[in-house]
């Protein structure tokens, strides 16, 4: 094939679309126009033509100048990645130590770079002259079903009606009218919206208390202000932050602006999605939503709906921070300690700290909020860059619920067996359905028995891929891997010793749902899990019930556990405390109060007080002591002293890097041999650790061995690391991860 030479060409360096998300360098000739990152083009490839994004131009070596293939063709003429975003994924492309290509795929979903992803259209039939009725009579002899359709629209009282309306065969039948002049047939796009079906009421902005109004004024200002400054919005749970929001958003979008509300989980989408529309439901297609449950076709539309300006206000999690608004006023990250904001597969970005950046960049205001705030936020408060506002109590004026920690080694003295429901919780759970109220129960392990073991050798059966038990789940009788997805069937005797004598250890959601169903048979009783989660709109439908009261007790993992607001609900139970806080990891004990304290929040939010009930095996624990009373103050200023003395975050940065192999040796060999160079490349006074095999030393079929380093500035860490991955080399056998500001070690 004659590739034609371009000597004054510049390169376009092109992430092509297609399963292999192939990155490719192509010429920019003089008749492809104005060529710029973020733009969709056409290009040859191989004896096919593909498109794909430009992700950035220069200047082609002179070797290669000549032999670069041409762009055939600009698709559309305006980037579909505004400068930016650009700008925002190059940075986080050089911060989390990824390569630009994976960047562009967050800002572009496949679904929107898929070369065959269209709009959906449907034929609507227009009436165009209403006949006489002389006409329609002779109609109704000649031609019975014309004069149907026509007589439809008057019975409709409508101009336009979708063709699917009038059945099989109206297309035919249309085409004969519309060549007499009575309708016209048009197509149009429809929006594939994912809240269809739903019922929005409509609500007006609550009268907010003294606390609430110099929130919001501290919002205003600072979205007036030429110099903004991230907001740190600490407020108690049930403080009212959904309705500061509300109405903050209401003002950015009166002033012709739009906004971003991040969640943390999908499973708080709904509800979030539920109280915007039913705010803003004069226009209720200026909300999308984005998330990874929607149908190709729904995140498409959202997509391109929220490009082209018709939605202002975008509400998903962590992946919503790429959102394509034009304009962009706020930046809202609601319960912003959550670990979820952070990837655990590359790229790992952490979706808060990145709408800080964005909110930056866009030079808008950004407000964090949160009844337990990380404490990178709060010491950020603390050293002036962010400002601190605090909502201290309740909107409705009521009490925070009272606590009570029950230490499980007395409880289960008299009891054989696992003691699941303690007598006390028990009890008080009696007591509420007897009144009518609602109960949340807690238990952050899904499955029905965490793992099966044999009382006569002791074998555990494990995940033939991963270093984990296997889970074993009752609804689907499998055992399960929570790490990689492995299945198997239960076995009827040990595999060691062939022993008969088999049992199931522990519990989780499965089991505790069974356990509710005996001791409480009349009670209505719910299950929400990621098992539960997979079906789509499973969770919202379920809270749905929940709220009108059609579920009694309502059982769940950390899903449950923040964000939710149900009046009726005066019980919180939390079954095992200790699930989260001895675990190898720093911020074990910060995790675990903000679940104990978030979840506790979910009681008494009506005009009925609340109570929660903690079961522990540890009820010393400063975590637990301190979510017992409320006080998120006094837990920071205890944990940042531990932190500032073993310098851990946020008094550091922490970068992982991991290596991955099939063959244990090699991954071994190739940490000791990176550590060894690492250590003469790392300058001070950053610090590392001696290679080592991860918390789970086996995941996913392959042997993994960790370094971890810890310095004042991440970017050198991860501009070092990078570094010496690249020079080293690794063989096809070997991957290597590095992730900066590690949420997780395992």
């Amino acid at each position: 094939m004659f590739i034609p030479s371009f000597h004054s060409m510049q390169a376009a360096r092109i992430l092509v679309d297609g399963q292999s998300d192939l990155v490719l360098d192509y010429g920019i000739p003089p008749e492809a126009g104005d060529v710029r990152p973020g733009c969709r083009v056409q290009v040859p490839l191989r004896n096919r033509t593909a498109t794909g994004t430009v992700l950035t131009l220069s200047e082609p070596s002179p070797a290669w100048k000549d032999r670069l293939k041409p762009i055939l063709k600009l698709i559309d003429p305006e980037p579909l990645i505004s400068p930016v975003m650009m700008n925002l994924a190059s940075w986080a492309a050089d911060y989390y130590s990824v390569a630009l290509d994976q960047m562009i795929r967050c800002l572009l979903p496949e679904t929107v770079r898929q070369e065959n992803t269209a709009e959906k259209l449907r034929k609507m039939v227009y009436l165009e002259k209403t006949p006489a009725r002389e006409e329609l009579d002779a109609l109704y002899r000649k031609a019975p079903r014309q004069a149907q359709m026509l007589d439809y629209f008057s019975s409709a009282g409508q101009q336009a009606v979708p063709l699917a309306a009038f059945g099989a065969g109206a297309l035919n039948v249309a085409r004969s009218l519309e060549a007499k002049g009575f309708i016209s047939l048009k197509e149009e796009a429809v929006h594939r919206d994912p809240s269809t079906g739903e019922q929005f009421v409509p609500t007006q902005p609550m009268k907010l208390n003294s606390q609430q109004q110099k929130a919001l004024e501290e919002i205003t200002a600072m979205c007036a202000a030429e110099h903004k400054k991230p907001i740190l919005l600490q407020g108690v749970t049930g403080s009212g932050k959904t309705e500061v929001y509300l109405q903050a958003v209401s003002q950015i979008v009166t002033s012709g602006k739009s906004a971003l509300i991040m969640v943390p989980e999908i499973s708080l989408t709904p509800q979030t999605v539920q109280r915007f529309k039913s705010r803003f439901a004069e226009l209720p297609s200026s909300v999308a939503v984005l998330h990874s449950l929607l149908s190709d076709g729904e995140r498409f539309d959202e997509w391109h709906a929220i490009r082209s300006g018709k939605a202002r206000i975008v509400i998903g999690p962590r992946s919503a921070v790429f959102a394509p608004l034009q304009n962009l006023g706020l930046v809202i990250v609601d319960e912003e300690h959550d670990a979820s904001y952070k990837q655990e597969s590359s790229p790992r970005y952490h979706g808060r700290d990145l709408a800080v950046l964005r909110a930056h960049l866009e030079n808008c205001a950004v407000l964090l909020g949160s009844a337990t705030p990380s404490l990178e936020s709060i010491h950020n408060a603390l050293i002036g860059k962010y400002s601190l506002v605090k909502l201290t109590e309740r909107a409705d004026g009521q009490q925070l619920p009272l606590i009570r920690i029950l230490d499980m080694k007395t409880e289960g003295k008299n009891k054989s067996g696992p003691n699941v429901i303690s007598e006390r919780l028990r009890m008080s759970i009696d007591r509420r359905l007897d009144k009518g109220e609602q109960v949340i129960l807690l238990l952050n392990r899904r499955g029905f028995a965490r793992s099966i073991q044999c009382p006569d050798c002791g074998h555990v059966v494990t995940c033939m891929h991963c270093s984990l038990p296997l889970t074993y789940h009752r609804t689907e009788d499998r055992l399960m891997c929570h790490l990689c997805g492995f299945k198997a069937l239960p076995p009827r005797s040990c595999p060691e010793c062939r022993s008969a004598n088999i049992l199931l250890q522990g519990y989780g959601t499965q089991k505790v749902e069974e356990i509710l169903r005996r001791t409480f048979p009349a009670a209505r009783i719910t299950r929400v899990d990621a098992d539960v989660a997979r079906r789509k709109n499973a969770v919202r439908t379920i809270l749905n019930q929940f709220r009108a009261h059609k579920i009694d007790i309502l059982l769940g993992t950390q899903m449950i556990a923040k964000g939710l607001d149900f009046p009726n609900v005066t019980l919180v139970g939390v079954l095992n405390a200790d699930l989260g806080l001895h675990i190898p990891d720093p911020r074990a004990g910060e995790r675990t109060f903000q679940l104990l304290t978030q979840v506790a929040g979910r009681a008494g939010r009506g005009d009925l007080s609340g109570e929660v009930i903690i079961q522990t095996f540890t009820p010393q624990s400063p975590s637990l002591q301190y979510a017992r009373h409320h006080d998120t103050d006094g837990f920071a200023t205890q944990e940042l002293e531990m932190r500032r003395a073993f310098d851990l975050p946020p008094f550091t940065h922490i970068a992982v890097l991991t290596i991955r192999s099939q063959h244990e040796s090699m991954a071994e060999f190739a940490t000791q041999t990176l550590a060894s160079r690492l250590r003469g490349m790392l300058p001070p006074p950053a610090t590392m650790t001696d290679p080592m095999p991860a918390p789970i030393p086996r995941a996913h079929g392959q042997f993994k061995f960790q370094i971890t380093v810890k310095g004042p500035s991440a970017r050198i860490l991860s501009r070092t690391l990078r570094k010496l991955v690249q020079e080293a080399g690794l063989g096809e056998d070997l991957t290597a991860v590095i992730d900066v500001d590690a949420m997780s070690f395992m």
